[in-house]
């Protein structure tokens, strides 16, 4: 079934996106005013980088710097997973449980065209829920024994 539907059926487009050189500030009052969870992080129209919440929160802070002397650059995850727009979702999700990624910026010739997310997924083809949960399952550390 999800065989027959394509990423580009469902991703979200247009895609939010900072170039590297954006400082953190404006990557978090982008990530605040559109009510998102990650932004894709552009040389061109190419992607190099993701930038979740997550990662602007917690590498952000790890700088020790003020958030306007941050660049993107210096915090997106890269090299930047991506999904051919042809890709079967089928593919999209196994791709983000081998990955461990919830967030997956869809290209079409190198070019960002749009992004597909776990949640989009569940959505668009319920019967992927379980595939996706192991995506979205937070993996505690582990920690010593004492």
């Amino acid at each position: 079934m999800s065989d027959n539907v394509l990423v580009r059926e469902i991703m979200t487009k247009p895609v939010k996106v900072v170039r590297e050189d954006t400082n953190l500030q404006e990557v978090i009052a982008t990530l605040n005013s559109f009510d998102i969870n990650s932004i894709i992080v552009v040389q061109g129209k190419r992607p190099v980088g993701i930038i979740t919440s997550r990662d602007a929160l917690i590498r952000g802070f790890e700088q020790g710097l003020p958030a306007r002397e941050i660049k993107a650059g210096m915090i997106a995850s890269a090299p930047v997973i991506t999904i051919n727009q042809e890709a079967s979702l089928e593919e999209a999700a196994d791709t983000m449980r081998r990955k461990r990624i919830k967030h997956l910026p869809v290209v079409n010739n190198s070019e960002l065209v749009g992004i597909v997310t776990a949640r989009d997924i569940v959505f668009a083809i319920p019967s992927m829920l379980r595939i996706m949960e192991e995506v979205c399952r937070s993996h505690p550390e582990t920690f010593p024994q004492t």
